[in-house]
């Protein structure tokens, strides 16, 4: 027993692992198949580890391009150092797995007008590609909606005014998009409220009546086989 503790092989003694998740088994079997000197036989044998790095990680199946990256992450164990084909034909080299992302940058938004979110830029900008007319004005105050929910719970102790929302839609659009006057955009929450209720109540309305129903047929159904 004291042999057995003296010939344990540590992780720290061993080769580092270059992808840890394939484990320190794959990686030997890619290293070996770079001593096999029959082309037929190094190609087919890769082929297999391929095969076997899939299995230890079925649900990847489906993403795009996986197996294309299996075969990446196998030249790269090997060191690029490989003489086989993958099923693309295009040989990995050291500058694809060196290459980064291009940088996706932040979205611009109106440094004053922050709390209102991004979102609310984009509408603005949506809403001035539209042309003049009743459903213009409905999307500005869908607009006007949205921004004074988010001005509320952005600061909640501060009473917001729908002439407020009004004049900050107003500066964000340049001038472009004015919100009526004898509109209140509480009274519009309130109706998109009502009217989500109301639907609500009709969903309800419908169940009770069918549960009913189905009691009503039940009640009979049971009825007639007692007195049968």
């Amino acid at each position: 027993m004291v042999d057995n503790y003296l010939n344990m092989e540590y992780n720290s003694q061993r080769e580092l692992l270059i992808i840890p998740e394939y484990g320190r088994n794959i990686q030997r079997l890619i290293l070996h198949s770079k001593s096999i000197e029959d082309d037929e036989e190094r190609q087919e044998f890769v082929e297999k580890v391929v095969k076997l790095m899939q299995q230890m990680h079925p649900q990847n199946r489906n993403i795009e391009d996986y197996k294309e990256r299996l075969w990446k992450h196998v030249f790269r164990i090997a060191e690029y150092d490989l003489k086989v084909a993958p099923p693309s034909g295009i040989i990995p080299t050291p500058e694809d797995y060196k290459k980064k992302p291009e940088k996706i940058a932040y979205p611009k938004a109106e440094a004053r007008f922050r709390h209102y979110g991004n979102n609310v830029q984009q509408l603005i900008q949506k809403a001035l590609t539209m042309e003049e007319g009743p459903k213009l004005l409905g999307f500005i105050k869908v607009i006007g909606s949205y921004m004074k929910l988010a001005y509320k719970t952005w600061n909640k102790e501060h009473y917001v005014s729908d002439d407020i929302i009004r004049n900050d839609l107003l500066t964000l659009s340049d001038g472009k998009l004015t919100l009526p006057e004898d509109t209140s955009i509480d009274d519009l929450a309130n109706a998109k409220k009502r009217k989500k209720n109301d639907g609500r109540d009709s969903r309800d309305h419908r169940d009770r009546d069918k549960r009913g129903r189905n009691n009503y047929r039940n009640g009979r159904n049971s009825g007639g086989r007692h007195r049968r």
